[in-house]
């Protein structure tokens, strides 16, 4: 016996392989990855360099105990850091669908049915013999697509890719909350510093306004003096207020990044402002790209696009499936009881061996004429992948920019911290000459309390610059990646590759 296909099926498979083989003729060429730089533009930067990079807990390197229980109730409890979990939580399972979508599909099924017939349809009952009858269908449905394109794969990849972003995303977040909370808390150190000094400011005004009065009833100087002894002391007055306003806004700004209500604050003490190591690791201009979560970010977003693109390619090809269906089923004339009959039994035919039931069908889906909606797919891929390439391009520019900007920025401060500290230095000379020519009778106590007036500004300068000085080391750790590292994924397929520097990248 022949079982060789019939002349009408021989054409209709000759037909789809040229459709097919067209369509794969229309579809565009691979695109090729796109050339991502491995370095960012720090050549010629002089500044300062050290051995490591920021420690993924670089705050300890502070030896502030306050500090770091403060990290940990923001890295406990944030709403911002939240936030960005749940993102990460969300492209995970956007993977776990992709993937699912991908598979074998096996679904169950049971229905029974109670049908009327019309008596003026196209078969009338009298010549069926009856008016209503039953219908019951039991099956399992199995359906299976072949993913010889990769477009499934392509879609599990970009869905992978963009749960690497999203991760990449939250430890920039988590990077942000700690950066404002450490340069919020030494901020509050120092207007406590600063408050200690403001004090001793006013106190300082007013002994000075004590002398003017006396002074001035003794008829040694004019009235004018005490009204600007009065004004200095009005001015310090000031000050005192707007430094503990602003310790008092600083606790306010903590409390908010912390997720808790000012009350519940841990209970903070004074202490000095801690000592600043600002300098770039000496492989900063090739190792960054690495260590940045924001660049990492952007560069899982250009694999994502570009898996989106293969996927999109993809749709040009044909389809091909597998559906396969094994069940019972029975219809049968008359009432079951469940309908108030008397004939339970004819229902329960279903489950003879003569109800079986069984499909097997081949498919095939062939894109013959789409109206350029598949090209109009394709050319939006592209043009998202060439967005995302030129978001990574400006990312890594902002980023070197970002760590030239604080290093240097560092490298100023620190000049005009050292220049600070000689002027405090000469003033604290000062302080003390005077009091020596009170302490002598030489002179009354004006000179030594006018120069403390003056020890105390440029303390306050000092002091000021000390807290910009740790703003900015802050920045600079925060520019420099905060301790993040790319991880090298699991999946070979969307892996990044190694630059000559060791720095992976996608």
């Amino acid at each position: 016996m022949n079982h060789s296909p019939s002349r009408p099926a021989r054409l209709v498979l000759s037909a789809a392989l040229a459709i097919a083989v067209a369509g794969c003729a229309l579809a565009p060429a691979k695109i090729k990855h796109p050339a991502l730089r491995d370095d960012v533009p720090l050549a010629g930067l002089q500044v300062p360099t050290r051995a490591g990079w920021p420690a993924a807990d670089w705050w300890r390197a502070y030896h502030d105990p306050q500090l770091d229980t403060l990290m940990a109730l923001a890295l406990k409890q944030s709403p911002s850091l939240a936030e960005a979990h749940s993102r990460v939580q969300t492209a995970e399972q956007s993977v776990r669908l992709a993937a699912a979508q991908a598979g074998l599909s096996i679904n169950g099924s049971a229905q029974v049915t109670r049908q009327r017939l019309s008596e003026h349809g196209m078969i009338p009952p009298q010549f069926l013999g009856f008016t209503w009858y039953n219908q019951a269908d039991l099956g399992v449905q199995l359906q299976y697509d072949f993913d010889w394109w990769g477009k499934k794969r392509a879609a599990i990849d970009a869905a992978l890719d963009q749960a690497h972003a999203a991760e990449a995303q939250r430890s920039a977040a988590a990077l942000t909350i700690e950066n404002a909370v450490a340069d919020t808390y030494f901020g509050w150190l120092a207007d406590q510093a600063r408050l200690e000094l403001a004090r001793k400011a006013v106190a300082t005004q007013q002994q000075l306004l004590q002398i003017a009065r006396l002074r001035v009833k003794q008829g040694v100087d004019e009235p004018d003096t005490v009204q600007q002894s009065a004004s200095n002391l009005a001015a310090a007055q000031q000050m005192q207020v707007a430094i503990d306003s602003s310790a008092q806004i600083r606790k306010v700004a903590l409390a908010a990044l912390l997720g808790v209500a000012p009350a519940d604050l841990p209970d903070l003490q004074p202490r000095a402002l801690p000592a600043i190591n600002g300098a770039l690791p000496a492989n900063a201009r090739l190792d960054l790209i690495a260590r940045r979560p924001d660049i990492a970010a952007s560069r899982w977003q250009v694999e994502a696009a570009l898996r989106q693109t293969d996927q999109a390619r993809a749709q040009f090809f044909p389809d091909i499936s597998i559906s396969a269906m094994a069940g019972l089923s029975s219809t049968n004339q008359g009432a079951p009881a469940m309908f108030g009959g008397g004939s339970s039994g004819d229902l329960m035919n279903v489950f003879s061996p003569s109800s079986r039931v069984f499909s097997l069908a081949p498919a095939i889906h062939l894109p013959i004429f789409e109206g350029g909606r598949l090209k109009a797919a394709y050319g939006v891929s592209r043009a998202q992948l060439d967005a995302a390439v030129a978001q990574y391009n400006a990312v890594v520019t902002d980023a070197a920019r970002d760590v030239a900007t604080q290093a240097l920025g560092a490298e100023q401060i620190a000049a005009r911290r050292k220049q600070q500290a000689r002027q405090v230095q000469a003033e604290q000379q000062l302080v003390d000459s005077a009091q020596a020519r009170v302490r002598q009778g030489v002179r009354d106590a004006r000179a030594s309390l006018a120069a403390t007036a003056q020890w105390l500004q440029q303390k306050d300068t000092a002091i000021n610059l000390h807290a910009q000085a740790l703003t900015t080391d802050l920045a600079l750790i925060k520019a420099l990646g905060g301790g993040y590292h790319m991880p090298a994924p699991a999946d070979s397929t969307s892996a990044p590759t190694t630059s000559p520097s060791g720095a992976h990248t996608p």
